[in-house]
């Protein structure tokens, strides 16, 4: 099974990367851009054929190692 994991800032956290971004969007001419969030994809290839015990992995990753829980959200999805 696949896993699709996106990682982003909290609402509040401050985002320089994002920051730096929007700038360079409106010195290319992207002047309607009003904001940017920057954040982290990871595709991760579990082998389990369990649903349940892919996503109890995928759980286990992200909370402990993939995103820093205290300034970061995160979801997934698993394909198989």
């Amino acid at each position: 099974m696949k896993a699709k994991i996106h990682i982003t800032l909290k609402n509040g956290v401050l985002d320089p990367q994002g920051r730096a971004i929007a700038g360079a969007l409106h010195n290319m001419g992207f002047a309607q851009v009003a904001d940017v969030r920057q954040g982290k994809y990871i595709e991760v290839e579990v082998k389990e054929t369990d649903r349940k015990k892919a996503e109890s992995a995928v759980e286990k990753m992200c909370a402990g190692l993939l995103a820093n829980t205290v300034v970061e959200n995160y979801r997934y999805e698993i394909n198989e």
